[in-house]
């Protein structure tokens, strides 16, 4: 038996740990491959491994031949296991692996293959969760009302309307004032009522807010018509970004996703889809709680259910992310994290300000990289490396027939 690390232990995605080959059975030895890194196989990989059972169907007799036997899928590991049935061997008994390694390689090298570019989300993978639009829905004649629930996201502008410009700034080398942000292309995911969009707009930027819930839309839409200024510098949809993805890829010059990451359902599909519209060296915006004992206590059982400074049930602490876990989900999609700021809402002034500490709600600031590499879908891929791995087995079967003698 070849074993791989064991339960438990810290692996790299797509890293194998071999172990010992042991066994006196001559009819019969087990080869176990484990892949860890919490994400399943792709169907690619799948049809890889079924690619090569039939091609080592047709090597020489003298060669081992290789069948799957079974596929074991969870949560954190894929494992499938290989049964190797040699013909007569010698009595060192010396297994050669070398097609095999190949192959175990090239499975390691399929976990890089998730890269956000290659491959455009659609509607059939939403990240929008059906409960929290009801949510909204009930407060959806709610969002300009200053001092209802949504208050807190009125005063929040104070801090994160300057940050967003201040960083994006930083990228233009001229603007007209008054107009920062003209010319530049933004997308509010999740923009709720225009809280945060209107202000963006007023900036100079052309500003898309999409939101899955119609009402939201609709207010939107009717707060902005008071402002000829802001109508035709804003635009808003009703739909979630999985649904624009493939129209508007590489189309906008910064994504903004403000209190938004903790409604989601799917995380990493949606950070991937902002990735994937956000043009190379575009800026991706989040404000979001943080995943903490404290948050817990303080934004859900003090802020729900003592003061009442936002609805019951708005929230899910198990939804909160912290930001190492949001980093780490940000840079395996090939966006740079520059900044991440503590913020802290004191509810009797009503007033936000910046912190060191972000075990409450906090801000983070990323850049997709500029170069990006073109990598050839795994399909592609790995049909030549089929091919030459079937050459490899009908070679060694050449090495089996001296193994017998």
């Amino acid at each position: 038996m070849i074993r791989l690390a064991p339960n438990g232990a810290r692996v790299d995605p797509g890293t194998f740990l071999l172990g010992i080959f042991r066994g006196r059975d001559r009819k019969r030895w087990s080869l176990s491959v484990a892949m860890w890194g919490g994400h399943k196989m792709g169907s690619s990989g799948c049809r890889f491994l079924g690619g090569l059972r039939s091609g080592f169907r047709g090597a020489q007799a003298g060669c081992p031949r290789l069948t799957t036997s079974q596929a074991v899928y969870s949560e954190n590991q894929l494992s499938w296991t290989l049964r190797i049935k040699p013909r007569v061997f010698s009595e060192y008994r010396i297994m050669w692996f070398k097609s095999c390694s190949m192959t175990f390689a090239y499975l390691s090298k399929m976990k890089s293959y998730r890269l956000p570019w290659t491959r455009l989300y659609g509607t059939s993978q939403t990240t929008v969760d059906s409960s929290e639009m009801k949510t909204f829905l009930a407060l959806a004649h709610r969002w300009w009302d200053e001092e209802g629930v949504y208050a807190p996201l009125h005063s929040m502008n104070d801090l994160r309307v300057p940050f967003i410009r201040d960083n994006l700034l930083k990228t233009v080398a001229n603007h007209q004032p008054g107009k920062p942000l003209s010319g530049m292309k933004i997308l509010d995911v999740g923009c709720g009522g225009g809280l945060l969009t209107e202000p963006l707009g007023r900036l100079g930027a052309s500003v898309t807010g999409i939101d899955p819930v119609d009402e939201n839309i609709r207010t939107a839409q009717h707060h902005k018509s008071f402002d000829p200024v802001l109508d035709k510098r804003i635009e808003y949809r009703a739909c979630s970004l999985e649904e624009i993805v493939e129209e508007t890829a590489e189309t906008f010059d910064a994504v903004i996703a403000s209190e938004v990451v903790e409604h989601v359902i799917d995380l990493e599909t949606f950070i991937q889809c902002c990735c994937q519209v956000l043009k190379p060296g575009g800026s991706l915006f989040i404000t979001t709680i943080n995943k903490t004992q404290l948050s817990y206590v303080l934004g859900i059982v003090f802020a729900e259910q003592i003061a009442g400074i936002v609805p019951k049930g708005t929230h899910t602490w198990e939804k909160f992310v912290s930001p190492e876990k949001l980093e780490s989900i940000l840079e395996s999609n090939g966006l740079s994290v520059l900044t991440v700021a503590g913020m802290l809402y004191n509810p009797f002034s009503g007033y936000w300000h910046w912190s060191e500490n972000t075990s409450l709600n906090y801000a983070a600031h990323a850049v997709k990289s500029s170069v990006q590499e073109h990598v050839v879908p795994a399909e592609f891929a790995l049909k030549g490396e089929t091919e030459e791995l079937r050459a490899e087995a009908s070679h060694n079967s050449g090495v089996c027939e001296e193994l017998k003698r």
